[in-house]
Order: structure tokens, then C-alpha cells, then sequence
């Protein structure tokens, strides 16, 4: 049987009727109408939000609008405080350099020529875990090791021409387009990259929320398979497992409700809820643009939010998100009023939904007070089972997130300190 493909539309809204998903609202930008879409159940499949920050391996569209919708919507977000840094981002733009790279003997050196991670993970070197090798080039640079005081090198040199070709052709074309250099013959400016989501949609194992007929799969969903630092590769889980995972059990709920209420009369409150937000989202006249809002997020996260965070720092990144927030309600400058293929008008979308997000990131790890996986305090060094071995739940309220807190599941491998 033929599926309908409704393309080139972003979503607006997650419409619940009592406690069941009976749609969406989306603006379809080929024509520039905002369309309801009706429906016994709803999926997000729709990626992280790496766009939080400045350098980032993940694509524009990344922003995290869907997770914040359905975050209004009353469906908690999981694990939010745990966000993986790739530590091979080509400089400047973050685009990633695979660790294939490493794993095939390529080598991190400083501006001095040393190859700096026998201080940092003695036994591994650069097949250390991905949050340890960035922390490793973090500090690098900070200390004023970095290459220019900004990056550090990855030297394929040694591997020969042969062997790049066999084995990193990707590698060497990405180098020699975006950044000009050839690693057969000069190494490759690095940096850490935003990569990837540990935390999103809180769901059970089988991508149900605890709204009735609403799942989620991919990045923007958190069902705990990651923990709090996700191993190369695994990724194919979100895609392959619990992408196919969701289908069957969205079929399931729809096939085992005899009677699904229609939710009419909600999708219709809820399109003209809308159609007036973007009606005064068009109209603004402040003097700020969506893209400077996102401009100065950025700078918060990349300051206070990034690979080393402290409760100084994520207390200031609250309080200038929650700045923000305020400039965003008051001074917001939208100066193409067009709907269709309207760039400014998606930022000044999105731009709300990231602030949300960036709040929520931000309050969980100032209470998270360990360091575990891809959240590192500096302030709080050591890993705290004792304390801390549980996921946080984020609840939205008009006063900002409310965190709670739920025991993690152990099956068959226990947690361990880690040593390299």
C-alpha cells in the first residue's frame, strides 16, 4: 500500500486531546500555509540539536524544535546534562573527521609536536573513549598548547598515501575540501564538535512516552541505551532498531484502540492557537534578530555549557539563557514576513524552542553534582554511584524545568570506574 509523503513541512505544534496524541500542526513551506494533520499516533523521528552550540558536526535543521514541542506538550525530557563532544571536528567548521581515523594509527599532536594523550589515557592513547580524548584537547588548548591557540593536530602522515586511499579516502577528501590540506602531506587541524544526544524525549524501552500515542525514536529520544556517553557506532540503534521498533508499536496502539477519539475540536483550537503565534511572530518589530538570539545561545553554551562546566558557569549560563528568553519575548526583529522557504522565520521558530532546551540542559547539570560520561564538573571530578547513579526526568513549568529523578535499570553489566 502506498504511504503519503508530506514533504518540506516543520512541525508546530504536538496536538493532544485529554491524554492521547491525536496530531500535529505543521507549515508547509512550499506554500506557506499552516496545515492540521490528524492522526490515532504520532512518532518524532527528528534528531538532536547540536546546533545549541557553535561548532557542531550536526546539520542546520538540528536545532531540537520537535524535543522543546513535546516538552510543552508535558512529556518529560531525559538525561538532558549529557551531550557528546566528537573530539576530531575539522577546524574550524566541526565537520567530523571519523575516528577511524585513530583508529587506523593517526596520532594527536600539540603545537609543541608531542603527542599529548600518553598524559591523558596512558594504555589507550588515542582510542580513549571520545569524552576523554576531547577533555585531552580541551585542556591542550586552553593551556596554550593548541596550534595558533586554537586546534590541535591529526597526523596521518606516517600511514603513507596507500593506506589513506585504502582505508581514509573520506578523510583525506574532507580535509582537502573544506579546509585545503592534504594529510598525506600535512596534518589535520582538529577540534572538539558538538555530536550527539544522550538525552531527549524520555521513553520506555519500547519508545512509548507517557503521553498515550506518542513515540519517539532516533536522537530526539532517549531511551537509555546510551547511558551517559554513547560508544561509536551505536548510534545505528536509534536508526535501525528503534526506528523499526516504533512502527510496529505505533500499530499496535492504534490497532488495540477500538475507539479513538477524533480530537476535531482540539485541532482546530490548536491551528488557530497557532496561526495567531505566527501572525505575531511575523509582526515583530523589536531590534533583535532570531539570528543574533542564537548567535549570543551559542556563546552561553560554548562558555558555560561545553566540555568542562561548574556550578559558577552553569548558573551564569541560566541566568543569560533566562536574558534571553526575555529579549526574545520583547525585542524579537522579524523583517521578511513571507511564509514560504522563510529562513528568518524558521529561526525565529526555532530560536524559542532552543532556549527551552538550552535551559533545561543547563539546569540539569548544575544539580547533576558528579561527573559521569560526557558531563564533566570541575567542581565535582569524581563519579558518584552512591548519589547520583539515577536518570534526571525535566518537567516543563512556566517557571523553568522541574527536575526529577528515576533509579537506573542494571541488567547484566554493572557500573564501573574507568581507568585508561
Amino acid at each position: 500500500r502506498d504511504i503519503p509523503l508530506y514533504d518540506d513541512r516543520f512541525v508546530l505544534s504536538l496536538v493532544k486531546d485529554e491524554n492521547h496524541a491525536v496530531g500535529i500542526i505543521a507549515l508547509n513551506l512550499r506554500t506557506g500555509e499552516i496545515e492540521a494533520f490528524q492522526a490515532k499516533a504520532v512518532i518524532f523521528a527528528t534528531g538532536g540539536y547540536g546546533r545549541l552550540w557553535t561548532v557542531t558536526t550536526n546539520s542546520h535543521s538540528n536545532t531540537g524544535y520537535p524535543i522543546a514541542l513535546a516538552y510543552w506538550a508535558g512529556v518529560p525530557l531525559k538525561d538532558m546534562e549529557f551531550f557528546q563532544f566528537h573530539p576530531t571536528g575539522l577546524y574550524p567548521t566541526g565537520i567530523l573527521i571519523t575516528e577511524g581515523a585513530r583508529g587506523e594509527g593517526g596520532i594527536l599532536i600539540n603545537a609543541d609536536g608531542e603527542r599529548f594523550m600518553k598524559k591523558y589515557a596512558p594504555t589507550r592513547m588515542e582510542l580513549a573513549p571520545r569524552d576523554v580524548v576531547s577533555r585531552a584537547i580541551w585542556t591542550e588548548i586552553t593551556q596554550g598548547k593548541g596550534v595558533n591557540g586554537k586546534y590541535v593536530l591529526l597526523d596521518l602522515r606516517h600511514l603513507g598515501e596507500e593506506r589513506i586511499n585504502e582505508r581514509l579516502r573520506n578523510v583525506r577528501e574532507t580535509a582537502l575540501k573544506f579546509a585545503g590540506i592534504d594529510p598525506v602531506d600535512k596534518p589535520i587541524p582538529v577540534i572538539p564538535t558538538a555530536h550527539y544526544a544522550m538525552g531527549g524525549i524520555a521513553t520506555d524501552t519500547y519508545t512509548r512516552t507517557i503521553l498515550p500515542g506518542f513515540f519517539a525514536a532516533g536522537e530526539c529520544a532517549s531511551y537509555s541505551v546510551h547511558g551517559a556517553n554513547r560508544l561509536g557506532g551505536n548510534s545505528l540503534l536509534d536508526t535501525q532498531v528503534f526506528g523499526r521498533l516504533s512502527g510496529i508499536m505505533a500499530l499496535k496502539y492504534v490497532l488495540s484502540k477500538r475507539t479513538m477519539f477524533a480530537g476535531t475540536k482540539k485541532l482546530e483550537d490548536e491551528l488557530a492557537r497557532i496561526d495567531k503565534k505566527m501572525d505575531n511572530i511575523l509582526e515583530a518589530s523589536g531590534n533583535v534578530t532570531a539570528f543574533q538570539i542564537k548567535r549570543q545561545l551559542n556563546e552561553i553554551m560554548d562558555r558555560y555549557v561545553h566540555i568542562f562546566r561548574s556550578k559558577e558557569g552553569l548558573e551564569s549560563a541560566i541566568a543569560g539563557i533566562n536574558k534571553l528568553k526575555k529579549t526574545y519575548r520583547e525585542k524579537l526583529l522579524v523583517q521578511n514576513n513571507g511564509t514560504r522557504y522563510n529562513i528568518e522565520l524558521l529561526m525565529a521558530i526555532s530560536i524559542e524552542g532552543m532556549l527551552e532546551l538550552a535551559e533545561v540542559i543547563a539546569t540539569a547539570a548544575l544539580k547533576r553534582q558528579e561527573s559521569r560520561g560526557a558531563h564533566y564538573r570541575t567542581d565535582y571530578t569524581s563519579q558518584d554511584d552512591e548519589n547520583w547513579l539515577k536518570h534526571s526526568l525535566s518537567y516543563f513549568t512556566k517557571d523553568g524545568p522541574r527536575i526529577e529523578y528515576e533509579p537506573v535499570r542494571i541488567t547484566r553489566w554493572k557500573v564501573t570506574l574507568r581507568a585508561y
